[in-house]
């Protein structure tokens, strides 16, 4: 479905995205991940053809992608997006006739269930009201991939709750590829089938959320028990408090000896520890 191949995308001197290769075969909720300035948005932008790459190819749905040959099966939405200053009634109505294979249905079922109103313009909505309908009106659209970067900007916990039903119900009546990048990573790990992380630029992990509770733990015990455990671990991050350390691995589990307790490790300290975390003692 989507295929990146040694992509580099450059902004003058600045390097955004350096030979990131990746494949994504299948529909699936994607969690992309990366801190502040590592790429994410253009690795979305370049997915939608909204900007060119420097080097190399992305191809979706079959199709070589370029600012030209923008996919039409891709619909990127990103946190500062805006819509005309329409009623909400309105805008899924302009939405729906535009669009050939929108679902009017799902759409209003869902500005029923978040408390939209109906007769409020775009503008009298709260920021993260809007957010909402901008989101609901992209998976509406049926696209075969689904581009929602920061889609929870502005929600409290329970629009957030709410956004993740959302998610899940979009995908289980129309099952396709969705990328979605956010902060808030714990939120969205409940809904996440797969996870793409990146930093500065570069690839550093795209793997299961299945494989991941099986091999991202913390090891937990004294300095001088858990040291040795360290030969042939893939130790990504550890930290000491006088005789005391953590150690976070990822790769093959182990049975510990005693004295030393094994623990998961939950995707928000993976995400730390593979991004900043690594020789942290």
């Amino acid at each position: 479905m989507i295929e990146f191949t040694d992509v580099i995308k450059k902004y003058g001197s600045t390097t955004a995205i350096d030979r990131i290769s990746l494949k994504i075969p299948e529909q699936g909720i994607y969690c992309l991940l990366g801190r502040n300035g590592a790429g994410k948005t253009t690795l979305m932008k370049l997915i939608a053809g909204h900007i060119a790459v420097t080097k190399g190819k992305i191809i979706v749905d079959g199709k070589t992608v370029s600012t030209s040959r923008m996919p039409e099966c891709v619909n990127f939405i990103d946190s500062g997006s805006v819509q005309f200053n329409m009623r909400v009634s309105d805008l899924i109505d302009t939405a729906a006739a535009l669009q050939d294979d929108f679902d009017r249905d799902f759409a209003r079922e869902m500005t029923e269930r978040f408390e939209l109103n109906p007769r409020k313009k775009f503008k009298q909505l709260s920021f993260g009201m809007k957010t909402m309908l901008t989101t609901i009106i992209s998976l509406s659209n049926n696209s075969k991939v689904i581009l929602l970067d920061e889609p929870t900007l502005g929600f409290d916990a329970i629009m957030r709750d709410q956004f993740n039903t959302l998610l899940l119900e979009s995908y289980q009546a129309h099952p396709r590829v969705i990328i979605v990048s956010t902060h808030l990573i714990d939120d969205i790990a409940k809904i996440t089938e797969r996870l793409i992380i990146i930093n500065n630029g570069k690839m550093l992990i795209e793997t299961g959320i299945d494989d991941l509770d099986e091999k991202a733990y913390t090891l937990s015990g004294s300095l001088s028990a858990i040291t040795p455990l360290l030969d042939g671990l893939n130790c990504i991050g550890k930290t000491t408090m006088g005789s005391v350390m953590a150690a976070h691995i990822y790769g093959e589990r182990i049975t510990p000896p005693d004295g030393v307790t094994i623990d998961r490790m939950s995707l928000q300290d993976f995400f730390i520890n593979m991004v900043g975390g690594k020789g942290n003692v």
